[in-house]
């Protein structure tokens, strides 16, 4: 498994990954991900997530964001903002890859903590996140948990 750049060889595939219709309504189709990925391009990091050839999902992280800058113009944050599993590749371990692959940049770039949000009901990706050690913080974002993951232990 690896993530590779969104380039234009890429690029179509990108737009082929397509999760399953019940979860249309938790997450982000791609085209607007990569949408967003060019309007905010100093904070998005989309990548392709593929395993030999085979282009199997989708993440994009934002780094180092101004969280709310109204409240608190010191609180940035980095963590995933969509992540984009293929129907036909879910429950492989293509998820947890792509989070801790995620993880694993941030830590690079000496972050100390990991973010994410997830709508909380049934068949939701909450489980998924609480499993990756992401915790909720109290907080929302657009109506979604925000959670976080603590990167110095």
């Amino acid at each position: 498994m690896r993530l590779e750049k969104i380039t234009p060889d890429t690029f179509e595939a990108a737009l082929a990954v397509s999760v399953r219709p019940d979860q249309g309504d938790l997450v982000e189709p791609v085209v607007k991900s990569l949408a967003e990925a060019y309007m905010f391009h100093e904070y998005a990091w989309p990548r392709l997530i593929v395993d030999g050839d085979r282009p199997v999902g989708f993440v994009m992280a934002f780094l180092d964001i101004p969280w709310d800058p109204k409240r608190d113009a010191d609180d940035r944050r980095s963590g995933v903002w969509r992540l984009n599993i293929a129907a036909d590749a879910q429950g492989s371990g293509y998820g947890r890859f792509a989070a801790e692959s995620v993880v694993d940049e941030i830590r690079a770039r000496g972050g100390t903590r990991a973010y994410v949000t997830w709508e909380a009901r049934d068949g939701g990706p909450e489980a998924f996140w609480l499993r990756l050690g992401f915790r909720p913080t109290g907080e929302r974002s657009g109506g979604q948990i925000v959670g976080v993951l603590d990167l110095r232990s």
